[in-house]
């Protein structure tokens, strides 16, 4: 993908990092919403589901649950469920937790230390969407944890990986906002300027989980935005070997 690209411009058929007959992951981009809200702009969903009417020749209404979201601002894998029975294990797996879901980030300050665990209680404030660290005792706080790990440093900024342990609305926005740790581009949450096309610095990077249907582990990983700062978190593909000379 290029940078900055829109939606529009890349299809879903060169986003889709995996599919079977229950499940369809997509890799999201920043700016894209998952399902329609107030803003009317077309939805990941709605694409994800043209996709699948063209490229299965299916007639008619094409089932496509959703079983969890990423915030507009953000990129990275999205799961979709192909059958009511693929969404209904699905939804009740990142509700007890047997999904892993890894993220990674690009902060404006170093965390604590070079990794760790942030336990805070969040609230919502529903006006503002958005959410905000409070003591544990304030009526409707939620427990929010996630641990983290410095990955990269620049002059300017550092590269978190972050597992999620709980899914709570803007968790790791709101909880790095509490430590004064801004993502690069998050105006909401304290950055000091936004990003080109308005996407922020927060990549869903993976997910891991036991196939609600055939019980196999699945591991979907979605490749970071071609954004110059995302270079260096990307893996150097190894060289490949040079067969030895023949010998004469």
């Amino acid at each position: 993908m290029r940078k900055n690209e829109d939606a529009a411009s890349v299809p879903v058929k060169d986003r889709v990092l995996y599919k079977d007959n229950h499940i369809i992951a997509v890799a999201k981009l920043p700016s894209e919403i998952v399902q329609s809200d107030i803003s009317g702009d077309p939805t990941l969903a709605d694409a994800v589901k043209e996709f699948i009417r063209a490229s299965c020749g299916k007639p008619g209404n094409v089932f496509l649950g959703i079983p969890h979201r990423l915030d507009r601002p953000t990129s990275g894998v999205v799961l979709f469920a192909r059958t009511g029975k693929a969404l209904a294990r699905l939804a009740a797996m990142f509700r007890d937790r047997e999904i892993r879901k890894f993220y990674w980030a690009v902060v404006d300050k170093p965390p604590p230390e070079t990794e760790g665990r942030l336990e805070h209680y969040l609230i919502r404030d529903r006006t503002k969407n958005k959410s905000f660290a409070v003591p544990s005792d304030k009526k409707g706080a939620k427990k929010a944890l996630l641990t983290y790990r410095l990955e990269r440093a620049t002059k300017s900024y550092y590269m978190l990986e972050i597992e999620l342990e709980t899914g709570r609305h803007h968790q790791i926005r709101a909880q790095f906002a509490a430590l004064n740790i801004h993502i690069k581009g998050d105006l909401k949450y304290g950055a000091a300027r936004s990003n080109p096309g308005g996407g922020i610095c927060l990549h869903a990077r993976q997910v891991e989980f036991v196939h609600p249907v055939t019980g196999k582990p699945v591991v979907i990983t979605a490749p970071f935005p071609e954004e110059q700062i995302w270079q260096s978190a990307e893996p150097e593909q190894p060289e490949p070997e040079q067969p030895e000379p023949e010998s004469v």
